[in-house]
């Protein structure tokens, strides 16, 4: 379908990141999962979305790639949007005899579904599907050249409202600051922190090259094939207790983030083992994403769409590869520990600017053919994605519908297996996007990884009183 031009006031460049996932072959979405505690009203939401979200520039643009029908100079053409053929409300069985499977299956074709390049690269999927968690469920599938996944995140945060005050958007759990006793230990600590720096940056960084030009992971069976994510997609979520893993964080004095990256890795290499019986002979790595943004500015978002004020936007993350345990411990505690130290040492390393760069740098000097070798070659040579975001501390409404969860996830890298973690509340949702031809049974996987949990929970009162008795 041809793209009727708007006048060419307004137009503006697409990012070189934007152009990247949007071409042939490597397509990225973001799907997100909203589950409300309430009937969904359709009205009542493309009425909001009309007051908000459409606001956006992005939102109200449509996408030309630069290649294929319409090559050229790829920009976005500022158009008149009609939210109405951006949201779908699908006729459901109010009967349906396994509901929960039914929103599995459903987001599984509408991720794999393609979308119209004609319009906007957004659509919500509104369901009146009353499932285990929720009364009615809205999907969200953004395309990734519209920002990445932090920044949409908080572009739709930025549209709910606190329950307890309609007026007043979500509040976030921010960690605290330790501070200096006195000045000359505040120097000391800082030079010392500027050494660790540049230690872990230099030694994190040339692993993290040797690894992309020399080496991949040695098992093949879950290792995702190209072109095969496009295929054979399929996402699931569960719903777990936040308070569990903030008592094994801790029972281990150590961060959320390292309890969540020790679950996975524990419950990986118990599903590797018993379906494989191939643990202790492999070498995995995860790819890790860090936000570049200082933090979420959701209020600037807020006011960007509420009155046309700017503020910053587009792709900014990057990357550090992480190599997985999957060893087998009989103390399970020593897959926490495993995590904090390799996190610990990527957190105190410039490696994801550093990825940011060499993939900026790739494309500025060998052109996106060569960018798209690259990101092709990082995943397709490492096994997993793993992210966690953090959620607002209190309960939120979508346009008057109070959200019992959000579950996020990512579709159409080369990847076989992308696990997000995703906290509200105190609630934690575990989604895991798979290839069902690499990882077939994607529940008993996530089993496992609360299983996991479930074993620190009951050791961490052990662990504290050991803890005390030293």
């Amino acid at each position: 379908m041809a793209i009727e031009r708007q006048e060419t006031e307004g137009e503006a460049p697409v990012s070189p990141f934007a152009r990247l996932f949007s071409l042939p072959g490597l397509d990225v979405f973001n799907v997100v999962t909203i589950g409300c505690k309430t009937e969904g009203n359709p009205s009542t939401i493309v009425e909001g979305l009309k007051n908000t979200l459409i606001n956006h520039p992005r939102f109200s643009s449509i996408l030309v790639t630069g290649h294929g029908e319409h090559k050229g100079k790829a920009k976005w053409i500022p158009t008149k949007v009609k939210v109405e053929e951006h949201v779908v409300v699908p006729d459901i069985d109010p009967n349906i005899e396994n509901p929960d499977e039914f929103l599995e299956d459903y987001t599984s074709r509408m991720a794999l579904s393609p979308m119209d390049m004609s319009k906007p690269l957004w659509e919500f999927h509104l369901l009146k599907l009353k499932t285990l968690h929720a009364e009615s469920v809205a999907v969200a599938r953004f395309h990734h050249s519209l920002g990445d996944g932090m920044s949409l995140m908080s572009l739709l945060l930025a549209c709910t409202r606190k329950t307890c005050d309609p007026e007043a958007l979500p509040t976030f759990v921010t960690p605290k600051k330790s501070k200096a006793k006195n000045v000359c230990f505040a120097v000391v600590a800082w030079l010392w922190f500027i050494v660790r720096i540049m230690f872990h940056t230099c030694v994190e960084v040339i692993k993290s090259m040797v690894f992309i030009c020399c080496a991949r992971d040695t098992s093949a069976h879950i290792m995702g094939k190209p072109g095969a994510t496009l295929r054979n997609n399929k996402f699931i979520h569960q719903i777990i207790s936040l308070d569990d893993v903030k008592m094994v964080k801790n029972a281990m004095n150590m961060t959320v983030n390292d309890v969540l990256f020790g679950m996975v890795q524990a419950g990986l290499s118990r599903y590797l083992n018993q379906r494989y019986d191939l643990e202790d002979k492999l070498r995995l790595h995860g790819v890790v994403f860090f936000n570049l943004r200082p933090n979420r500015n959701i209020e600037d978002l807020a006011n960007m769409m509420a009155k046309g004020s700017k503020c910053r936007w587009g792709n900014s993350i990057g990357y550090v590869l992480i190599p997985l345990e999957m060893k087998s411990y009989d103390d399970v505690f020593e897959y926490v520990r495993q995590s904090k130290s390799m996190m610990d040492r990527k957190k105190h390393s410039l490696e994801p600017l550093f990825s940011y760069g060499l993939l900026k740098l790739t494309l500025e000097v060998f052109g996106f053919k060569a960018l798209k070798t690259l990101v092709t070659k990082i995943f397709g040579s490492t096994t997993m994605i793993f992210s966690n975001v953090v959620g607002p501390a209190e309960e939120i409404s979508f346009f008057g519908h109070q959200i019992s969860y959000i579950a996020a996830s990512t579709f159409g890298i080369p990847q076989g297996l992308i696990i997000g973690t995703q906290s509200y509340v105190d609630k934690l949702i575990i989604n895991i996007g798979v290839d069902v031809d690499v990882i077939p049974d994607p529940h008993h996987l996530c089993d496992l990884i609360i299983e996991a949990l479930s074993m620190m929970k009951s050791a961490a009162p052990q662990k504290i009183f050991h803890a005390s008795e030293v």
